[in-house]
């Protein structure tokens, strides 16, 4: 086979194991946007529509596929976490920040959900996990650099009201609407924060 057509014959092949991982990743996802918090390589595959082989081909084990799934949906909502308007008065910003973490964590819950359910199992989720409520917490210092003079206390307290974790009980557990728990979270946020 001349050198040009070997050359072909690797980059299709390439552009193929590509479109698998792709594939495999893509049906994760999906899998977890439907519900199923917990996706075995089986459902993977299926979904994907290539053999169990071609799961552990791309990936070492399914530590690394959950692993590579979460990455891929943290890099595309990372934006909706960093975006909103950051102006104005302590009180505009407190609220904005609170919509904005109200709007991301709607828009994956699901995946944070699955993450959650894996960490007792992952290490790896478990570093990547960490490493985001670090990258928030910097994030909730940018929207408002009033709370670099309170407590250490009071600072744990911001983050445990800011979490998904409280997002997550507020609306499913206790059935409060996204407004109506938008409005509470601002609420005990605005009684630890002085306002000056």
């Amino acid at each position: 086979m001349p050198k040009q057509e070997a050359e072909h014959a690797a980059d299709g092949r390439r552009l193929r194991s590509e479109r698998s991982r792709r594939a495999i990743i893509d049906a994760m996802l999906s899998l977890v946007e439907e519900g199923e918090l917990i996706p075995t390589a089986q459902e993977v595959s299926k979904r994907a529509g290539v053999g169990i082989r071609s799961v552990f081909r791309h990936f070492s084990d399914m530590e690394s596929l959950y692993a590579t799934a979460d990455t891929r949906i943290r890099d595309q909502y990372q934006g909706v976490f960093a975006g909103g308007d950051r102006q104005g008065t302590l009180q505009e910003r407190l609220l904005h920040a609170v919509e904005q973490r109200a709007l991301a964590y709607e828009a994956i819950s699901k995946h944070l959900l699955a993450t959650k359910a894996l960490l007792w199992r992952y290490p790896l989720l478990r570093q990547q996990y960490a490493r985001t409520q670090r990258q928030l917490r910097k994030d909730l210092d940018d929207w408002l650099p009033e709370l670099g003079p309170l407590t250490a206390e009071k600072r744990e307290m911001v983050d445990a009201i800011t979490s998904f974790e409280y997002w997550n009980r507020l609306r499913e557990h206790q059935s409060l609407s996204k407004k109506a728990s938008i409005d509470l979270i601002a609420r005990l946020l605005q009684s630890i924060i002085p306002s000056g």
